[in-house]
C-alpha cells in the first residue's frame, strides 16, 4: 500500500470505471482483495487500490461511485 496516502487521486477515471464494471459483472461477493484486481486486469494498480482491501462489496462500490461522480461533476 505504497500510495495509500494518495488514495485514488492518481488513478485514471477509466481505471475506476473498469473496476466498478468488474464489481458489477463478476459480482464481488466477498471482501475486496488483490485477486479480484488481477481478475479485472488491474493488478498494476494494486498500490493505489490497496486501501480497499478487506472492504465489503457495498463499501467498495460506494467509494468508486463517489469518486467517479465527483470527478465527472468537476468536468
Amino acid at each position: 500500500m505504497l500510495d495509500a496516502g494518495k488514495a485514488l487521486t492518481e488513478v485514471p477515471t477509466d481505471d475506476l470505471v473498469a473496476l466498478l464494471r468488474a464489481v458489477h459483472r463478476h459480482g464481488l461477493d466477498k471482501p475486496f482483495d488483490t485477486r479480484f484486481l488481477a481478475e479485472a486486469g488491474l493488478l498494476s494498480r494494486q498500490d493505489s487500490f490497496g486501501f480497499l482491501t478487506h472492504l465489503e462489496p457495498k463499501a467498495v462500490t460506494a467509494v468508486l461511485v463517489a469518486v467517479i461522480a465527483e470527478r465527472r461533476q468537476r468536468g
